[in-house]
């Protein structure tokens, strides 16, 4: 997988890929402390691998461990925001 085209696939290519800088990134790595982020249009770079991310879907805070095959996908591909449907079936009848 080449992370550049996949990164720049929806983006034209003078921009970049969009992200955003996390200051404690040094931090995460050395401690291996999740970084927690509401920047869920953030594209994953490939320095990002084996980071966790606590990523907001707009409730709670969902883990997500970076691996090879997110780079160049965006953080909140990965946090669920809508819950599930269950069928309940009434009492009363």
């Amino acid at each position: 997988m080449v992370p550049t085209a996949v990164a720049l696939s929806g983006r034209s290519a003078w921009k970049g890929p969009f992200f955003v800088a996390f200051p404690n990134l040094r931090q995460a790595l050395e401690n291996n402390v999740p970084i927690t982020t509401k920047a869920r249009s953030c594209t994953i770079l490939p320095n990002f691998v084996g980071l966790r991310f606590l990523v907001h879907n707009g409730k709670d805070f969902v883990p997500v461990t970076i691996s090879q095959d997110m780079v160049g996908h965006k953080l909140g591909e990965f946090s669920i925001t809508k819950k599930r449907f269950t069928y309940r079936a009434t009492k009363n009848k």
